[in-house]
């Protein structure tokens, strides 16, 4: 019998970088822990990298290539040779037809260091075009243009343990305790120990991490850069600048001083709905702090003035001289597991390999150099809105998609569709055969993914990591890097310059290019000439810079003052003061405001196979203030029609306590894989910010009405066996996606934990047709003579429950759904209907027989619910006792901070 093998990797989700032990057996994961000796997470993991070992699963698995050579053609699986010969076919006749401008790479910051690095130099050393971009842009580019604006490098000067060192910490835009929840951890640790740390959060949202918070400031959408500037402004007035640093070590100063002196709190606090004193307070408990640090992610940076959003966050630390020294700093958290990696290669259109601009000419010249080739493109690529508009308008003839899906991801998605579908050729490279883009691909191309990849990774602190494989890939799944260099093979031939690709990229392992990249970071900002596969798996992941010599790298950058510009000093910059993008009016009166989920990550591919991931927020909706639903004739639960003018969309409507009059929320996770729509990105748009070409994904205006679908359906499967359960729900919900669309609402999910339940709930606006139905029970296995069914044409009420080995497997509501709650438990709980038998099909909305205590899970570790929670709460239980006798918050701890908010909140309302 083979013996289980540990191997180290990291986790795939976000930039905390958490380290992994993964148990191997028989080219098997069979269990996946924290890595207690990784820095980044010391062991720790939250509920999305404890269930990696749920999400190793075949269902779903894109295991061959597969093409077709019309767009009215199914694909049909080929080779390899087949499949590479076909792409470079059709990219070396565009690029001979319309030059190599035609075509485009979209990458992904979940790709490994050594995909990104191949792939930049097959389309900026070898084609011969700069059209390289990332989903990175869609997050982290208004930092990186903060950074280089200010400091004078995208280099984010902090490390994790400052959280820990710090005595003020400004959360900006950030909502750590959902979407960096390790790192979230020490904070509350380090809260919890010392007594002077105050913590403020900047978000519209009362969210978990702000109601933790010594103060919040639930600012307006787009307000930020006053906020900040406000805050400056008592910086200078009240005495708090450190002007020997500001006079020494910055410059532009002077400009930035003048242009906030009329900012004051009163002026700002018109503008951002908060309390002039609160303004005044946050500003005196930066000023008065010993080590203050501040932390910012999407909610500035998704903005068309993101850019500037940072850079005047950043100015807090300059003004103050609190930068370079433990506790202190801008600290940007990075939303993917490997967008610092790609940044560092170059794998953006504005950028070249080791933090080398674009727009220099020394800089081209050096990359030309390293690669020993005439010349790298002057002409800057596309980003990712222009490349999809490109693409739309006819000029971007080719676009090769890898490791990321734009057509659920990008802002705008009726534009995103049209140009997927206008392009002439698409090149999707997925590990997943079902993501909304693979439906637009006229080649699919097989990826291998987390657990069967090589190379390396850069966490948010600048720590790059050892990435080992676990287990081959499956079917024919290749690396990412590996794909590029084939494919690069093959179009030199086609191109007659077989000889130039040959020696560009003749890449025998990852490890060849980690040490080609290392070489281009020589002297760089980011030099790590000292690294190598070597020591990083005999020392552990290691910080940069890290040069030749060093025995370790940098914890902390700009100790000195000096900043890698051309005088040295790092620079204040004059911010915009414009606000979000849309306006609202009387037509579009709400903000929308987007962001993520505790327990699902960016579009689903992965956690949204992960049942047990979806019990915390079991359905897709949007959170809307209660008054404003009172107001509109809205109950909690229904559905409402949310529109502007890009489109519309159709989801239940959840009253909120976080969210002020006139504001909305709904999650970015959800789209045409589990919705009728592409969810929020039907709404947002494409404006970007003109330094980062980031776009204004967190805000849009709105209109929120009831929407009237009267006839609903749903429908409910499992199996009686746990695996077979699990297989099925997921083969099935792969397969009942594409049908979404035809209905008014259509919502897919999963439900249960390892005895999952697939969930359909469909509403529509007039009688769902009968071949619909039809159609459907076929999908689900309802077959008539296997099931019990009732039926009231009058009425347009049907009905099946599939009953097998006397558990409950299978369900059709349709135009009578009232017992459909109930009826998901027993199928979760996977109990003997017994008595039930003869319930089934009866219009009840509680069970006739006492059940299992069900409902939301808060934690997910140990299943439970917030009903559970709540008793226990309701007789005096404290946190500790709630840990012992619940044993939530136990395991990962994701759900602390919910449980302590629900603590305090019965605190609030038990006291006279």
């Amino acid at each position: 019998m083979a013996h289980a093998q540990t191997v180290r990797s990291t986790c795939p989700y976000c930039g905390v970088g958490c380290g992994l032990l993964i148990q191997v057996e028989n080219d098997r994961i069979i269990d996946v822990s924290g890595d207690p000796s990784h820095p980044a997470n010391l062991g720790r993991l939250c509920t999305k990298g404890s269930t990696l070992l749920q999400s190793a699963r075949p269902e779903g698995r894109l295991r061959h290539p597969e093409l077709r050579r019309t767009r009215s053609a199914a694909r049909q699986q080929a080779s390899w040779p087949e499949a590479l010969q076909f792409a470079a076919t059709r990219f070396a006749e565009i690029i001979r037809n319309h030059g190599p401008d035609a075509v485009g790479f979209y990458l992904s910051g979940q790709l490994l260091t050594e995909d990104y690095y191949v792939f930049n130099k097959l389309a900026k050393g070898f084609i011969g075009t700069n059209n390289v971009d990332t989903n990175s842009r869609l997050c982290m580019s208004s930092a990186v243009m903060a950074y280089k604006q200010t400091l004078g490098a995208d280099a984010p000067p902090c490390a994790y343990e400052d959280v820990e060192q710090a005595d003020c910490v400004l959360i900006a835009g950030s909502n750590p305790a959902y979407a960096h929840p390790v790192l979230y951890r020490r904070l509350e640790a380090a809260k919890g120990e010392s007594s002077r740390m105050k913590v403020i959060v900047v978000d519209p949202r009362r969210t978990l991490t702000a109601a933790a918070a010594d103060l919040h400031l639930p600012i307006l959408p787009g307000t930020d850069v006053w906020l900040f500037n406000a805050m400056l402004h008592v910086l200078i007035w009240e005495g708090h600048l450190d002007r020997d640093f500001i006079a020494n070590h910055t410059t532009g100063f002077s400009a930035l001083s003048e242009a906030v002196r009329d900012v004051t709190p009163s002026v700002a606090a018109s503008l951002c709905g908060v309390p002039a004193q609160s303004i005044i307070r946050a500003a005196r408990w930066w000023g008065e702090a010993k080590a203050p640090l501040s932390l910012w992610c999407q909610g500035l940076n998704q903005s068309h003035h993101g850019t500037h959003s940072g850079a005047a966050l950043i100015a807090l630390s300059l003004a103050t001289g609190k930068i370079g020294k433990p506790g202190c700093g801008p600290f940007s958290l990075t939303g993917q597991p490997n967008a610092m990696g790609g940044r560092e290669v170059g794998g953006m259109a504005t950028m070249l390999s080791g933090h080398r601009d674009l727009g220099r000419p020394d800089d081209r010249a050096e990359v030309a150099r390293l690669w020993d080739i005439p010349s790298v493109p002057e002409k800057p690529g596309l980003t990712a809105v222009e490349m999809f508009e490109s693409a739309r308008q006819g000029a971007l003839k080719a676009l090769w998609i890898v490791c990321t899906n734009p057509a659920h991801s990008m802002p705008q998605q009726p534009l995103i569709r049209e140009a997927l579908e206008r392009c002439d050729f698409v090149v999707v490279q997925e590990a997943y055969a079902t993501t909304e883009t693979a439906a637009f691909a006229d080649l699919l191309l097989p990826a291998s993914t987390w657990g069967e990849k090589n190379g390396t990774v850069t966490n948010s602190e600048r720590r790059i990591t050892r990435v080992h494989a676990a287990v081959a890939p499956p079917g024919d799944c290749r690396a990412d890097w590996q794909i590029a260099r084939d494919f690069g093979f093959a179009l030199g031939e086609l191109l007659g310059r077989a000889g130039d690709a040959r020696r560009l990229l003749s890449f025998q392992e990852p490890e060849a290019v980690f040490r080609e990249h290392v070489e281009t970071t020589r002297g760089r900002d980011l030099d790590i000439t000292g690294l190598s596969y070597h020591l990083l798996d005999t020392c552990g992941p290691q910080q940069w810079p890290f040069p030749a010599g060093a025995r370790e790298g940098k914890k902390r950058l700009y100790p000195d003052g000096v900043f890698p510009t051309a005088d040295g000093r790092a620079r204040f910059v004059v911010p915009v003061t414009t606000l979000t993008r849309e306006k609202t009016d009387s037509r579009f009166p709400l903000r929308l405001t987007t962001g993520r989920l505790r327990d699902q990550w960016h579009t689903l591919t992965r956690t949204g196979r992960v049942p047990q991931l979806w019990n915390h927020a079991p359905e897709p909706g949007i959170e809307l203030n209660a008054g404003d639903m009172e107001r509109r004739g809205i109950a909690p639960g229904s559905l409402v029609k949310v529109s502007n003018p890009r489109g519309s969309v159709v989801l239940k409507a959840f009253p909120s306590t976080e969210l002020a009059a006139g504001q909305s929320f709904i999650a970015m996770h959800w789209g045409r894989g589990h919705l009728n729509s592409s969810g929020a990105n039907e709404l947002t748009l494409n404006e970007f910010d003109p330094y980062s070409k980031q776009p204004e994904l967190k805000h849009a205006a709105i209109r929120v009405e009831p929407a009237h679908l009267p006839y609903k359906a749903v429908f409910l499967r499992t199996a009686c066996e746990e695996e077979a359960a699990t297989s099925l729900v997921l083969e099935l919900a792969d397969r009942l996606a594409p049908l979404l669309p035809r209905f008014g609402y259509a919502a897919l999910r999963l439900a249960g934990r390892s005895h999952p339940v697939l969930v359909l709930q469909v509403a529509h606006d007039k009688p769902i047709s009968p071949d619909w139905l039809v159609e459907l029970d076929s999908g689900f296995g309802l077959q008539d003579d296997a099931c019990i069914s009732y039926h009231d044409p009058l009425r347009h009420i049907t009905k099946k429950a599939l009953v097998e080995r006397e558990r409950l497997t299978g369900i059709r509501l349709s135009g009578e759904t009232a017992a459909a709650a109930w009826l998901e438990n027993i199928m979760v709980e996977n109990l003997e209907i017994a008595g039930l038998r003869r319930w089934l099909l009866a219009p009840m909305s509680m069970p006739p027989d006492r059940l299992p205590p069900t409902g939301r899970a808060i934690c997910n570790c140990h299943n439970v619910t917030e009903s559970q929670i709540v008793k226990e709460i309701r007789n005096g239980a404290t946190l500790d006792q709630l840990k012992a006798s619940l044993r939530c918050g136990t395991q990962c701890g994701s759900c602390l901070p919910e449980i302590t908010q629900m603590i305090r909140e019965a605190a609030l309302v038990t006291v006279p």
